[in-house]
């Protein structure tokens, strides 16, 4: 079953001598997605000899993204769009870019945001220079960011997965990355399976690091991107699902590459490419009293469920954040590596993530509170110490094991 609707296979052969792949994934983003596709241009004519190809793979929007990328003049650069076969998501939609860059062998492929307003020729650069060079087969984004943007990155995916596997990548789930052909083979080659699970939503971006990381002949990159000016989200407003998909999916990486992670001890840092542009990001309000509110109600509706499967010392622990709706550092260690033990249990998969969202919400709200008046680079600071007391304290889920 492929994700490119046989129209589309079967025009793929005009295609020659392609470079590059941009993929533009998308989902109702017709005011933005013509400006990532210039953009895109623009980049393949400068950095890749105009020898590209632009790939917009949608998730069926109803506000005519497709005809608004197809209007758009990208010059001499070849463009295509279609709706992707499969599970509604980002990952089905990354996929059928990649199943096209598997059929042109297409050197690297770049994946793009379609909500970018920060996007620059440059980036295409950034992306794909290290992976031209033979340097890396893939190559995760570095954002200046806001201290209250990415909170999930910030919170579990970031300091987390560089705990385990032993390599600082700073945004494993930035959802603007560039790939090599050895990696989308690697891809490619995965059972039909992994396109159901939640892969193929947004746990995408935190499957292909972490296949990455662990399957790659080389080690993995970063690109100095500068700041990331996108559809910024209210953590305590529009995340949970996205939560549950990149989480759940980086439970069963744990499970997956158990052989790899129990011998890791240290962490590197992954090179990073280009210089850090000195930029100031767009700031971010969150409702603070809003995450507290949705912190307690959200424990109080699970209880039950949290003392049929914890412990009783960390159902202590989870039951004590309904007095203030925060969760502390030290704790939340303590309930990931738990919970990330209990979800090798195929049974208890769905009870766990339940559990985890709302013990999330107080994790970015007691974040959110300690560093209101510190600078971005102070909260970053508060950051990196979460991801060396998840190094320090990584023989827990050994245990678990």
């Amino acid at each position: 079953m492929f994700a490119v609707p046989e129209e589309i296979q079967s025009k793929l052969s005009a295609f020659r001598d392609i470079s590059v792949i941009v993929g533009i994934p998308s989902y109702n983003n017709a005011e933005t997605i013509g400006h990532v596709a210039k953009i895109a241009a623009k980049g393949i004519e400068e950095f890749f000899d105009g020898k590209g190809l632009i790939v917009n793979s949608d998730g069926g929007s109803t506000d005519k993204t497709i005809e608004a990328f197809m209007a758009t003049d990208t010059g001499n650069v070849p463009k295509i769009a279609f709706q992707y076969i499969g599970i509604p998501g980002k990952g089905s939609a990354m996929r059928s870019v990649m199943e096209i860059s598997a059929v042109l062998r297409a050197p690297v492929t770049i994946f793009l945001d379609s909500d970018l307003r920060s996007v620059q020729p440059w980036w295409l650069e950034r992306l794909g220079k290290p992976i031209i060079e033979g340097k890396t087969s893939y190559v995760t984004p570095y954002y200046v960011r806001h201290k209250y943007d990415g909170t999930i990155t910030n919170n579990i995916c970031y300091p987390l997965t560089s705990a385990l596997y032993g390599l600082e990548i700073r945004q494993p789930i930035g959802g603007d990355f560039g790939v090599g052909l050895e990696m989308v083979d690697i891809y490619m080659s995965k059972p039909p399976k992994i396109w159901e699970s939640d892969v193929a939503k947004f746990g995408i971006d935190i499957w292909m690091t972490t296949t990455a990381i662990n399957e790659s002949k080389f080690r993995p990159m970063q690109a100095a991107l500068g700041a990331k000016i996108h559809d910024v989200k209210d953590p305590g407003k529009h995340l949970g699902p996205m939560f549950s998909q990149v989480v759940g999916t980086l439970f069963t990486l744990i499970e997956e590459y158990s052989e790899n992670w129990m011998k890791i001890s240290s962490i590197e840092k992954s090179e990073i490419y280009g210089d850090i542009p000195e930029v100031v990001p767009e700031p971010l309000e969150v409702d603070l009293e809003n995450l507290i509110a949705k912190t307690k109600l959200g424990i109080r509706e699970n209880l039950d469920l949290a003392k049929k499967i914890l412990p009783d010392e960390v159902f202590g622990l989870y039951e004590n954040i309904m007095e203030n709706g925060k969760l502390n550092e030290d704790n939340w260690v303590t309930l990931i590596y738990k919970l990330a033990g209990l979800f090798r249990n195929e049974k208890l998969r769905e009870s766990t993530i339940s559990i985890l969202i709302p013990a999330y919400f107080g994790r970015v709200a007691d974040f959110v509170e300690k560093t209101l008046n510190l600078s971005t680079n102070e909260a970053e600071e508060k950051i990196k110490d979460m991801m060396e007391l998840f190094l320090s304290r990584k023989g827990e889920l050994i245990k678990e094991w």
